[in-house]
């Protein structure tokens, strides 16, 4: 043994070392038993290491023993795996909110492209309606001057007419009367077709918004505020008066029935004028 060694050297060392000294031999026989002696020292120095018994395990506690080596092992194991699956599903949930957050913008745009866009198909709608609108209206004002300046040519074509169906005519000339009359209806029916009416209100109610009194006439056989005399037509455009008629308005008659007043306009006066 190593320690047995080691003392056997250590007393040779020190022998030598007193030989030395003494400058004395000592025999072989000595050396031997000196060595024997050390050896016998250490062997009693040394005292034998007690092991303990360990029992012997029954078939039972070794399964108990597997079972238990096997839930630690299969729990170790669980959790690096669970460890694992734990930083993917961190992982994937901030990957999730990443994109959640992408979408929430996306719809956002997405909205108010859509907003933008019903607006400006709602500007498109409102400017073509308007747009036509106008171009209605200014297509109405142009009709309006037009029929409007000729409304003068219209009453001397009628006067020119009626003058000449008063007097005795050659027939040539009544042929050329008639001719005329001709060109007037076309010309009224121009204006039929373009929304023109005429406005010829003999014995009708008086209307403020549609006549123009220029004279008064007593008369008992008629209602009170009648049309009598129509000096010259009127003429409307839809909703529009292009000319109000002139006319004579009677009065010293009775009241017109109630039936009759409702129908004429709200609003309607008669106007004063000198006999």
């Amino acid at each position: 043994m190593s320690a047995r060694n080691d003392h056997t050297e250590a007393a040779a060392a020190a022998a030598s070392a007193d030989a030395e000294e003494k400058d004395v031999k000592i025999p072989v026989e000595a050396a031997d038993e000196a060595t024997e002696a050390v050896e016998t020292e250490t062997a009693e120095n040394e005292q034998p290491v007690e092991q303990e018994e360990v029992p012997a395990m029954t078939e039972e506690e070794m399964v108990e023993a597997a079972i238990r080596a096997g839930e630690e092992a299969a729990n170790d194991d669980f959790k690096v795996k669970y460890e694992q699956v734990s930083a993917e599903l961190a992982e994937v949930r901030a990957e999730l909110d990443a994109a959640g957050e992408a979408k929430e913008a996306a719809e956002a745009k997405a909205a108010d492209a859509v907003d933008r866009a019903t607006r400006l198909q709602a500007d498109w709608e409102n400017y073509r309606r308007r747009t036509a609108a106008e171009r209605l209206a200014e297509q109405a004002r142009a009709t309006e001057k037009l029929v409007t300046a000729l409304l003068p040519v219209v009453d001397d074509i009628e006067r020119a007419i009626a003058h000449a169906r008063s007097q005795e005519l050659a027939d040539d000339f009544k042929q050329f009367v008639d001719g005329v009359d001709a060109v007037h209806s076309k010309l009224m029916g121009v204006f039929e077709h373009e929304g023109v009416e005429t406005i010829d209100p003999k014995g009708e109610p008086f209307n403020p918004l549609e006549h123009q009194a220029v004279g008064r006439v007593e008369d008992a056989d008629q209602y009170d505020e009648t049309v009598n005399d129509v000096y010259q037509k009127g003429y409307r455009m839809g909703d529009r008066i292009l000319r109000s008629a002139m006319v004579t308005v009677t009065y010293g008659g009775a009241k017109r029935p109630a039936e009759e007043a409702e129908q004429a306009p709200e609003g309607e006066a008669s106007e004063g004028t000198e006999e």
